[in-house]
């Protein structure tokens, strides 16, 4: 029951509230003091307030509960199905990649909880949000027909995170960009190629993807022999070459499994080539065939085996059916100087 102020129950004047409905600030003071201005800034001065900051209170709240249940996701993500070694190439590789899903989900919570609680925050303050939520269904639309290629950027890059396509770190083959990935965005992905140039491909642009560095990579090369060799001794001394590279304590935990001689893999023109193929760790497939190629030509060496290279024979020839007798015997050399011919032709031969 409502309590009459004195100065109203004196006079018998019926009193009217200066709250609207709803407003429970409002009707409390005005119950309690009767004094009309101060009911009417009651609800501004603490009503509102109290409003926008349980609204904060309640988007702080709803944004921790769903970022704590991503990162249980993210956590049995890490997992995964079938138990594996903590260091081993697969297990890294799932668990950047459930570190980069949880970051991706984490940053889309927080913006549409920050849009909800923002929007009902200005509704508090007086503001009409029925425009706001008419202009952003009309800037949605003019998105879909006016920005194509940047829904299509951004479709491409949440697939890019889903699919695991690369990552920060991954050497990459985009077509004409070829380099290290160092960021990666739903817009775009920035790489670093060889030469340091930086390029920045849009996501929607890219049609094909080749990643080098992805669970292991491999180091593949190629050695050329004399033809005169014996193909069975060499495939004997590479294969020891390998073996010695992959028992060596510096190249522990690179070389993931015992190296590869797969033998003849060519007949070229003036050489053989014998393949050695050695799985690696991700990117240090460079590291360890440059040490490779080191050691199988020092080894070479000193077993006489011939690595053979280019030669070029060039021959001199004179047409002499249109030269005079006299010009004839002008041009005719000696045998000094025939001699030192013939001599400098078996050098470059």
């Amino acid at each position: 029951m409502r309590v009459l102020p004195l100065s109203l129950a004196l006079s018998g004047a019926a009193p009217t509230s200066p709250c609207a409905d709803g407003e429970t600030v409002c009707d409390l003071t005005w119950d309690v003091t009767g004094n009309r201005r101060l009911a009417e800034w009651s609800d501004v001065l603490i009503g509102t307030p109290l409003a926008i900051l349980g609204l904060l209170l309640l988007g702080l709240v709803l944004r921790w509960l769903l970022h704590r249940l991503v990162d249980r996701l993210a956590q049995r993500a890490e997992r995964g199905v079938l138990p594996e070694r903590a260091e081993s190439p697969v297990a890294a590789r799932r668990k950047q990649r459930a570190a980069t899903m949880a970051g991706l989900l984490k940053s889309i919570i927080t913006f549409i909880v920050v849009a909800i609680i923002g929007t009902m925050v200005l509704s508090e303050v007086g503001v009409d949000i029925a425009p706001i939520i008419a202009s952003a269904g009309i800037l949605g639309i003019a998105l879909g027909f006016g920005a194509q290629s940047l829904v299509k950027d951004f479709l491409a890059g949440i697939f890019i995170f889903i699919e695991d396509q690369y990552g920060v770190g991954d050497v990459i083959d985009l077509g004409e960009a070829n380099g290290t990935v160092e960021v990666v965005t739903l817009r775009m992905t920035r790489l670093r190629d060889i030469n340091g140039t930086v390029w920045y491909v849009p996501n929607g642009e890219i049609l094909r993807v080749g990643n080098k560095s992805q669970n292991w990579s491999r180091a593949v090369v190629d050695v050329g022999v004399g033809y005169g060799e014996d193909l069975s001794r060499v495939q004997r001394v590479l294969r020891e070459v390998a073996h010695d590279l992959w028992e060596d304590d510096e190249f522990n935990g690179v070389i993931i499994e015992e190296p590869e001689v797969t033998g003849v893999e060519m007949l070229a023109a003036d050489s053989v080539t014998v393949r050695v193929m050695v799985k690696t760790a991700p990117l240090e497939q460079w590291a360890v065939a440059r040490a490779l190629r080191q050691r199988i030509k020092a080894r070479f060496d000193h077993e006489g085996i011939e690595i053979p290279f280019a030669q070029r024979v060039v021959w001199h020839r004179e047409d002499r059916r249109h030269l005079s007798e006299d010009q004839a015997d002008r041009r005719e050399p000696t045998a000094a100087a025939q001699g030192a011919a013939g001599a400098g032709s078996d050098r470059e031969g």
